[in-house]
């Protein structure tokens, strides 16, 4: 299979599916939780409170793992990205991420506690896709 074949139906997962599941690491162990993603080709991005405590775990510590899909598929395809995220206070990347259901949790766009996560991918697999079985990018 060719790279590029793999990378579109990554890409097809990435922006059909929205809610997925952050890992990071608190004090050397595994922490998770659902977040919106959007994605920019493979480069994933999130938004986040700088009081949250994923925003200090991913400062003490980069490294990422998300889990993106399953429930958007008939054969439940998803995908197993690994990567680095980076908190970005960019009012351009806040202003393409906001929506309008963002208001239940800040008062605006320009709350000065509205972050954003960029996650640039190291490796990603793709999940339950007979066509895609065992198809892993490294980065």
């Amino acid at each position: 299979m060719e790279q590029s074949e793999a990378v579109n139906r990554i890409t097809e997962i990435l922006s059909e599916s929205k809610i997925g599941v952050l890992s990071t690491a608190q004090n050397n162990k595994p922490n998770a939780r659902y977040m919106w993603f959007y994605n920019d080709g493979l480069t994933l991005y999130a938004k986040t409170n700088d009081k949250s405590p994923k925003y200090d775990e991913i400062g003490d510590n980069p490294q990422a793992h998300i889990l993106l899909g399953f429930h958007d598929s008939s054969n439940h395809a998803f995908v197993e990205y690994y990567g680095d995220a980076e908190r970005i206070d960019d009012q351009e990347t806040i202003d393409w991420l906001w929506e309008k259901q963002d208001e239940n949790f800040f008062d605006s766009k320009e709350n000065p506690h509205l972050k954003a996560l960029r996650i640039t991918p190291k490796a990603i697999k793709i999940m339950n896709d007979d066509e895609y079985e065992d198809v892993k990018l490294l980065l």
